[in-house]
């Protein structure tokens, strides 16, 4: 039997989540490199694809992002949130891409594209 493709969302809904969700996807591609992830982000969950965002301790988060990035993870943001929060997609780190609604994503991802939900 061939292995199927791991596929996951990582639902980042409030970014006082992000270090965990961050932490949790290199520590799930250390077990399962070939993953594909992808972070959906809305509301609140954005904020660590801000440009300059820093965590509590004020570590900033586009390191961990980039290295990420560099492995293939995706980071999707919301344009509904942007719109509603009054953000300009020119604040977003460059590895983010823009989705036009956080939410209708993960549900596509999950029914068109068989991705499994993990909610960090």
């Amino acid at each position: 039997a061939s292995e199927r493709e791991e596929k996951v969302i990582y639902h980042v809904s409030d970014s006082i989540n992000a270090s965990n969700a961050l932490r949790n996807a290199r520590n799930h591609l250390a077990q399962s490199p070939k993953a594909k992830i992808v972070f959906v982000t809305h509301g609140m969950g954005i904020d660590f694809l801000i440009d300059g965002a820093t965590d509590k301790d004020g570590n900033p988060y586009d390191i961990t992002v980039q290295e990420l990035a560099a492995r293939h993870v995706e980071f999707r943001v919301c344009n509904n949130t942007l719109i509603g929060r009054k953000i300009d997609r020119s604040k977003l780190l460059p590895e983010a891409s823009i989705v036009p609604s956080g939410v209708a994503e993960v549900s596509r991802l999950q029914i068109q594209e068989n991705f499994a939900y993990l909610k960090p």
